[in-house]
This record gives structure tokens, sequence and C-alpha cells, in this order.
């Protein structure tokens, strides 16, 4: 049996920011107000479990709805961790966390949080990645992809364009 299939799902800045140094969201609250999902719904519709980073589980604790529905979610942290549902603390690397999830029947998983995904992509572990560029430059923060150690080769498989202004860009890593 192999690793569940590990999926990104992700908004940054055109200039490639996930949040403002201080860990800030509120540029996006133009496009969140459209109304529209950007495929949020049906994409998390298909995964069967998420594994986020900690300062993204921090964050995703103040929103007022949880974002993640009824999924089963596990948190990379060496931190304590008072779940907000029924989430649970993971620490190392993603490789056995993975095969960990794949003995409990997991076939897909979404990947959240910068350094996460980053470690996945690091890992070559991730098969398919969202982004949703939002029509803003930050000029720095939270960078999505940094020294990720080489080159990751990716095909694009669809792009769509909402009357946000916001583009989602989909593509599959090519091993």
């Amino acid at each position: 049996m192999g690793l569940p299939e590990v999926h990104v799902f992700v908004g940054a800045s055109l200039d490639g920011f996930i949040a403002t140094k201080d860990n800030g969201l509120g540029w996006l609250d133009e496009v969140n107000s459209s109304g529209e999902d950007y495929g949020y719904v049906e994409f998390l519709a298909s995964v069967d479990a998420v594994l986020l980073g900690r300062n993204t589980y921090d964050i995703t604790r103040e929103f007022g709805e949880w974002p993640y529905g009824d999924k089963q979610v596990l948190v990379l942290t060496h931190r304590p961790l008072v779940p907000v549902k029924k989430e649970r603390p993971v620490s190392g690397e993603l490789r056995p966390i993975l095969e960990t999830l794949s003995a409990e029947g997991v076939r897909r998983v979404y990947l959240d949080g910068g350094r996460a995904i980053q470690a996945g992509l690091k890992a070559g572990i991730v098969k398919k990645l969202t982004v949703s560029v939002v029509p803003v430059l930050l000029g720095g923060g939270i960078p999505l992809f940094a020294a990720l150690g080489g080159m990751v080769k990716l095909r694009n498989t669809a792009a769509k364009r909402f009357n946000s202004g916001l583009v989602r860009l989909d593509y599959e890593t090519v091993l």
C-alpha cells in the first residue's frame, strides 16, 4: 500500500506570500467577500484528512468557522495542543506520518501551511498543487515557496479566473 496522495490548496499574493510578516490575512478580505469559495468546498470534500503546520492551525483556530468541517485534522507540532474539534498532534518527517495515515485507510491528504508545504515539496510527496493567486503585492511576509533544495517541476492542469481578480492555478508535480 502506497502513501496517500498529497494535495495542496493555498492562497498567495502575486509576489508569492501566504501571510504578512505578522501572520496577517486581512489582504484576503476583498476576494473572500465576493461569496465565491474558489473550489474549496469541492476540494475539501475530496480529501480524507488534513495535515497542517502549527502556525496555520493557530491562525485557523481564530476563524469564526472551523474551515475543515468534520475531516480528520493532524497538526505538525512539538508544542502542547488543545483541540478545537478532534485534532491530534503529530511530529517528525512527513513520510512516516503519511504511512500511518495510509494504514488507517486515508487515501487523500490536504497539506496546508507554509513550512509544511515546503517540506512536502522537498520530500517529493506533493502530487497536486492548487494556488489561488490574489491580485495584490504584499512586498514581504511569509513566503509560500522558500528554498526547496532543488527544482520542482510542475505541469499546469487548469487555470480559472474569477470576477474578484483571483486566478486559480492547478498543477501536478512531474517526477
